[in-house]
């Protein structure tokens, strides 16, 4: 699985899903339950995955969309602010 993007901002992750699921895109939200249970500290960010060989697609959608300052950068291990 590639990380798509990675964010604490609640309300970014169902905006992407809602894109990822009408392009018909499979994608995994991991880390939202701890987000959630940790509170407004916002410790912890929500990560979307998506398949490794969807990655592209799912980047162009992204960009397409004007969401592109969101991703990820591609093979890397850094973290960009949230915006």
């Amino acid at each position: 699985m590639a990380e798509l993007i990675r964010t604490t901002d609640v309300a970014m992750v169902p905006l992407i899903e809602g894109l990822l699921d009408d392009a018909a895109i499979p994608f995994q939200v991991a880390d939202r339950n701890i987000s959630s249970l940790e509170g407004a500290i916002m410790a912890f960010p929500m990560r979307v995955l998506v398949p490794d060989d969807r990655e592209a697609e799912a980047r162009q959608l992204m960009t397409d969309a004007d969401l592109g300052h969101w991703l990820r950068p591609q093979d890397s291990d850094e973290r960009p602010l949230d915006q």
